[in-house]
């Protein structure tokens, strides 16, 4: 098996290696548009301390086109928190326990299509799973046949957001082929979602009790599934009584289908891809899953007591985190490493180079889910899989435990082997493994 280290990002190891070498700011230029580098965890630190200094909606410009303008991704300022106030109750974790059973489904009846005669791409497997498992968990089970029908609209618009700004700008203002495209998936997604806001608009949320102050937890629908996420967005009201408009529905709806099924299929074909390289490791976590589960699904109370599971999961979001890069846009002067940061200048982050620092991390192209036992928590300057500071990603925990979740349960299936390893890591809004992991079940079972 080759050495884990071939398998990584080509923008990645080229900012990795300018970090190890002392730099601590890279300089860019396209066009009109200043890139500044900041390297290393002081300069995460600074980012997450400093949200006065940035704004993100200049940075991610290039999502709007899919996830709309309200996004909590592109928010800043009062309306980022509120939006978020109203998003928090959806991924709480009582919520997450409710999702766990539509997890399983999900990642069983991907699970149940495979032979153990045959190989079969992990990647695209699960990434169908997580993407009936993020419909389910929005709109109900009833939903879940429009899973491939919606990821065909979207594919339009996901492969738009992985070009360059100045690229991106480019295709705008040229009209270009794939621009057209990616309107017109706009406009049937939409329709979808839409639909199904006004749908839910339509039904009676239940009333609060007479004389109750306003919750900061959204109210549900009486007619509604009680799992769902929808009537929370619909109904949800936060402490001062303010709800989201159906733009804002829209669009919290899209950015949380899209990240879904994007950012963390991606991860899981990196999970799979590494106990497949791995089967030390897999045979493990196996193990943990035996004695924990003895057979049966996990439900709540269960991801906790997977320790080692939960540690794959963590060192294959430290090896390939779900962005190489993440942004700002800087609205402020400030200097860093001896340089001289101006407002305007796009400030960029990388978690990639990060987590394999060697000033951070033992042997850092090694997989060792073992250090995640000795050291559970790393401050969130040095693990940023998510994000940090607040604009840290409200789903983390959501991920986590479906990417624990997927994990068992592929494993509870029997020992697999990989067939072909992916070429490389793949792409930089969410780092795939490309083109995708063909793995083979040696002790297939149920």
């Amino acid at each position: 098996m080759e050495d884990i280290a071939l398998r990584r990002s080509r923008m990645g190891d080229w900012l990795l290696n300018r970090a190890v070498r002392g730099e601590r700011v890279v300089r860019l230029r396209f066009g009109r548009l200043r890139l500044v580098y900041l390297l290393g965890p002081e300069a995460n630190a600074l980012v997450f301390g400093n949200d006065e200094w940035f704004r993100t909606r200049e940075a991610f410009a290039a999502l709007e086109i899919v996830d709309g303008p309200t996004s909590v991704v592109l928010s800043d300022g009062p309306e980022h928190a509120r939006r978020r106030r109203l998003i928090r109750p959806t991924v709480a974790p009582r919520r997450i326990d409710g999702y766990l059973e539509t997890m399983v489904e999900a990642a069983d009846e991907g699970l149940a299509q495979i032979r153990p005669d045959r190989s079969f791409d992990a990647y695209s497997l699960f990434r169908d799973a997580i993407r009936h498992s993020t419909l389910r968990m929005l709109f109900g089970g009833a939903i879940a046949r429009n899973a491939v029908e919606l990821g065909e609209m979207l594919q339009p618009l996901l492969d738009l957001t992985e070009k360059l700004p100045p690229v991106l700008d480019w295709h705008r203002r040229v009209r270009s082929r794939a621009w057209r495209r990616a309107e017109a998936a706009r406009t049937a997604v939409d329709e979808f979602v839409n639909d199904q806001i006004a749908r839910e608009r339509g039904r009676v949320p239940v009333p609060a009790a007479p004389g109750a102050e306003p919750s900061s937890e959204p109210q549900e629908s009486a007619e509604s599934p009680p799992e769902s996420v929808l009537p929370l967005l619909v109904h949800g009201r936060d402490g001062t009584g303010s709800g989201l408009d159906d733009q804002e529905v829209r669009d919290q709806v899209v950015t949380m289908i899209a990240a879904g099924y994007e950012t963390t299929s991606a991860a899981m074909g990196w999970i799979v891809y590494l106990l497949g390289a791995h089967p030390h490791w897999q045979r493990r976590c196996r193990d943990e899953i035996a004695a924990v589960l003895e057979g049966r699904p996990p439900g709540p109370g269960d991801l906790d007591a997977l320790p080692l599971v939960q540690a794959v999961v963590t060192e294959a979001l430290r090896l390939y985190p779900p962005a190489i890069i993440s942004a700002r846009h800087a609205v402020q002067a400030f200097s860093y490493g001896g340089e001289q940061v101006k407002p305007g200048d796009l400030v960029i982050f990388s978690p990639y180079v990060t987590h394999r620092d060697p000033n951070l991390y033992d042997d850092p192209s090694r997989f060792d889910p073992g250090r995640w036992i000795e050291t559970p928590r790393r401050p969130p300057e040095e693990f940023l899989p998510f994000g940090g500071g607040k604009h840290r990603c409200l789903g983390n925990g959501l991920a986590m435990a479906e990417l624990t979740v997927m994990t068992c349960r592929l494993l509870a299936r029997g020992e697999f082997a990989l067939d072909r390893a992916p070429a490389r890591a793949r792409g930089f809004a969410a780092m795939r493994p490309d083109p995708g992991v063909l793995v083979r079940m040696s002790g297939a079972s149920g």
